[in-house]
């Protein structure tokens, strides 16, 4: 029975992938380290910060992956000035919020961006727990981040409904136990429900809560 829903941030609850993707590549290409075309797939896989860096750079101390960061970071605001919810986000949210039905973020970001984005765009009311990379060990395609959020929503894994963008995070809701409703075009439709997806709409303004329990009763 649905009694919560998981949502990733990047991709689904913002459009927030274009201005990550040039933080990124004003970083890597500053250290000397353009980024292909399978780079940029890779970041886009809902992984932690310290795996993107040390795929581009190789070994970090723990010292560097914190300095890179907060470069990252800091690229990352200049980047962000623009970026905005994606459409029927906000819409699916205040019906959820209306019947109390108990929601979490789950991002492999880190904890100073995600919640940046939440507060700028006022969503962060709509949460009751914010789950980030910095709180696991492991990223997506690790269920931990998953599992996490739905304990501290006190909800078991087989009632909560993860929404996500990317293959990596489709596998993590999975292996979680949890259903999945993928957030993507055309395009990408048929590469989320190979990777396990129970259902793929291309944005919010497809969905009410009504339609939720239809397809995850």
């Amino acid at each position: 029975m649905l009694r919560g829903a998981i949502f990733d941030m990047d991709g689904v609850l913002v459009d927030s992938h274009p201005a990550h993707m040039r933080a990124w590549t004003r970083l890597l290409e500053s250290l000397g380290k353009p980024v292909s075309n399978d780079g940029m797939l890779f970041i886009l896989e809902g992984r932690k910060r310290e795996e993107i860096l040390k795929y581009f750079l190789g070994d970090l101390t723990p010292e560097q992956v914190a300095t890179f960061g907060k470069q990252k970071e800091a690229l990352f605001r200049e980047e962000s000035e623009k970026i905005d919810t994606i459409r029927g986000t906000r819409e699916l949210l205040d019906e959820l919020s209306r019947a109390s039905l108990p929601v979490a973020v789950a991002s492999c970001g880190g904890r100073a961006r995600v919640e940046h984005l939440l507060e700028k765009l006022r969503l962060k009311k709509y949460f009751r727990t914010v789950v980030t990379g910095d709180d696991v060990k492991e990223g997506k395609p690790d269920p931990t981040i998953f599992l996490r959020a739905a304990s501290e929503l006190k909800l078991s894994p087989q009632d909560v409904l993860a929404l996500e963008d990317s293959v990596s995070g489709v596998q993590a809701a999975k292996a979680a136990g949890m259903n999945c409703l993928g957030i993507a075009d055309s395009a990408r439709s048929a590469e989320l429900l190979r990777a396990g997806a129970d259902h793929v709409v291309a944005d919010f303004r497809e969905v009410t809560l009504a339609k939720m329990h239809e397809l995850f009763p």
